[in-house]
């Protein structure tokens, strides 16, 4: 796999999607970012490329303020790869605490909390059996809707495709002048996980009720006990079908993962407080590091 040398760099293609799942296997990420199919869906408004520094493999980003970035290097001599990309003005993005206190405890940098990119992670055991008062208030919104209407619970397939994007476009139309300005982005990724969902190696449920597609939620395994749930849509006309759907995702895929990780909110109150009322049991901590004096920390 022909990858340039910094500051050369090339962009994601589908045809790096077995080497970059068997770095992926071998690190076991906890982080969101760090799957192929999010690099690549989200390779244009992110800017990813691929670099190697010395003997590592780094991911680069852009900012939407046009800032460098760079994500935790992926293999070789990661702490030497780290400080020359640092040394260099360039930001390091999504680091947690592992990665942290391995290649940055006491050297003279700046490391600040990311809290907008933490990722959210549950027992996947509480969110497909919505079990006990914590969540009562959920299950009652999912049983207003299994009481009044007809439903399948189906897993996704190419037959649901047009359903699907018909689905997401009309959450779009709703939701276009209420959310941020990542929102177009968000769409589009959506709509190829969608299309291509076997290429990429993601699963997913839908709810279909009378022939229509009213909730869809897309994953993959995030390594060997957490799944993670990148995209979840659903009819925002309909109430209680977003907890069937998210109920469903959890209750019929990667059931040997004891963990579920639903990504971050992006510092939108809403979909905080969504998160949260879903009784995460920890926060995985992201941070943003650059040399110590450096202007700007927002990649």
């Amino acid at each position: 796999m022909e990858i340039p040398p910094y500051p050369d760099a090339r962009d994601l293609t589908l045809a790096d999607k077995p080497f970059l799942d068997g770095i992926f296997s071998l690190l076991q990420p906890r982080v969101s970012e760090y799957t192929f199919a999010n690099l690549y869906l989200f390779r244009a408004p992110h800017a990813y490329r691929l670099t190697m520094v010395g003997d590592s493999l780094v991911v680069l980003g852009r900012g939407y303020g046009a800032e460098e970035y760079f994500l935790p290097p992926l293999t070789g001599k990661k702490d030497s790869a780290v400080h020359f990309l640092l040394n260099k003005g360039l930001t390091l993005a999504m680091a947690d605490d592992d990665f942290i206190e391995t290649y940055l405890a006491g050297e003279g940098v700046e490391v600040v909390e990311d809290r907008d990119n933490f990722d959210y992670l549950y027992l996947r055991q509480d969110l497909a059996e919505l079990s006990g008062n914590r969540f009562h208030k959920k299950k009652n919104r999912l049983n207003y809707f299994t009481n009044r209407h007809g439903y399948t619970v189906e897993l996704y397939s190419g037959n649901h495709l047009a359903g699907s994007v018909a689905l997401l476009g009309e959450w779009f139309r709703v939701r276009e002048k209420m959310e941020s300005p990542s929102i177009t982005q968000e769409v589009a990724a959506t709509r190829e996980a969608l299309e291509r969902a076997e290429d990429l190696g993601l699963s997913g449920v839908v709810v279909v009720v009378k022939d229509v597609v009213k909730a869809f939620a897309l994953g993959e395994r995030l390594n060997k006990t957490t799944s993670v749930c990148h995209f979840e849509k659903a009819d925002p006309f309909l109430d209680g079908v977003p907890q069937l759907v998210d109920r469903e995702f959890n209750r019929l895929l990667f059931t040997d993962c004891r963990f579920v990780n639903r990504e971050q909110d992006l510092g939108e109150p809403g979909l905080r407080s969504a998160k949260l009322s879903y009784h995460p049991v920890e926060l995985v901590r992201k941070y943003r590091v650059r040399k110590r004096g450096a202007k700007g920390l927002n990649p």
